[in-house]
């Protein structure tokens, strides 16, 4: 008989630690969320982020470094984005091993205060960099003439070594609360901080989250509706073929790539994790508890996402990203305004830069 009960009297045990809290005043104390999804979910999830998010990075740094000199202003960008992700999906093997290891860190508490950094540093400066992209166009697209004297390479040298900058900035502080504690037998690595310096992380974070995140989002709203505007308004004196047909359709390929990677990634975790810190802090009821964790939980992966979506932006939205890849990998000449591959005659070395002079770049984007 007493055989029989054990396996009932286990589970009951375990309904009372997840689901009930002792009493009110230490709901969160108490509480202990049921979360053997995230242990097939998160080392899933990060795996296909890893290989996936190394090898589209490491042939979009490639492509940068080898095949894209000299860099315009958007390239620059691009360059700096897919750095940011190409770091953090090195660090994401611990991460898998912790998540499939059932959450026990065996790599000590700097290498976990360095893992959440990197996750949080390619989360900000994804968006900041993807915030001067969508500047750059708009400028490009609303003062063309403005544009090429106020944006140059140089300039946006020196801002990405500002969002570089800004966000490690801002995130130091996260490298003081990220801490490991003891769990049973397992060793926790925090996302957050230990339990007693939660509400100070939480109100930390929100800070970051409104610089960060709310600021350069609002940004590229306002922009792109400006940009959507300067695009569907007939220019006076121009038929419509006469109008920059490339540069337009390079315009609403970034608004669609970008507006996708906010959907997918970083605006269903930033609801989640805001809904999940405010309801910790508010000592919500277990069960509800375990119900926004685990929504939390499943956007994480999505933020990490970010890491794969980045390159589509490069192959559709980026200046000659595409077909300077295709020309890569299929090894064919450069292709001139008539369509036929050009070859350098003998002898006419010096002549080299006009035969690989790109046709198809905007004289106004020449430089940027």
């Amino acid at each position: 008989m007493t055989t029989l009960l054990q396996p009932f009297s286990r589970n009951l045990s375990f309904i009372f630690r997840t689901s009930i809290p002792v009493d009110a005043g230490d709901a969160n104390k108490s509480c202990r969320f049921d979360e053997e999804f995230k242990y097939i979910l998160l080392p899933v999830s990060y795996s296909i982020v890893c290989v996936l998010g190394l090898l589209l990075n490491s042939v979009a740094l490639w492509m940068f470094l080898t095949k894209m000199r000299p860099w315009n202003t958007s390239t620059v960008y691009m360059f700096h984005l897919a750095l940011s992700d190409t770091l953090y999906v090195l660090s994401l093997p611990t991460l898998i091993y912790y998540y499939a290891n059932r959450s026990h860190w065996p790599f000590g508490v700097a290498l976990c205060k360095i893992v959440r950094f990197l996750f949080y540093a390619n989360l900000y400066c994804s968006i900041l960099f993807l915030t001067c992209i969508s500047v750059h166009r708009y400028l490009g697209i609303c003062h063309p003439i403005r544009s090429l004297t106020l944006v140059k390479p140089r300039h946006a040298h020196v801002v990405c070594a500002m969002v570089w900058a800004t966000v490690t900035a801002c995130l130091v502080p996260n490298l003081i609360f990220v801490t490991t504690s003891q769990r049973d037998n397992d060793t926790l690595c925090h996302d957050t901080s230990s339990p007693k310096d939660f509400e100070n992380y939480v109100i930390y974070s929100s800070v970051v989250m409104v610089l960060l995140f709310g600021m350069p989002f609002m940004v590229i709203m306002v922009c792109y509706c400006l940009m959507a505007w300067a695009l569907c308004r007939p220019r006076q004196g121009l038929s419509p073929g006469q109008v920059r047909s490339s540069s337009r359709r390079k315009s609403i390929k970034l608004i669609i790539v970008v507006l996708t990677v906010f959907a997918i990634s970083f605006v269903p975790f930033h609801i989640t994790r805001t809904l999940y810190y405010t309801y910790r802090v508010l000592e919500a009821d277990c069960w509800f508890l375990n119900i926004i964790n685990f929504t939390y939980k499943i956007t994480r992966p999505l933020a990490s996402s970010n890491s794969c979506l980045d390159p589509i932006l490069y192959f559709l939205a980026g200046d000659h990203y595409r077909s300077r890849l295709i020309r890569a990998f299929t090894r064919q000449p450069p292709v001139g305004r008539s369509g036929e591959y050009l070859q350098p005659p003998p002898g006419k070395k010096n002549d080299l830069a006009l035969v690989y002079k790109n046709p198809d770049q905007d004289s106004s984007e020449s430089d940027r």
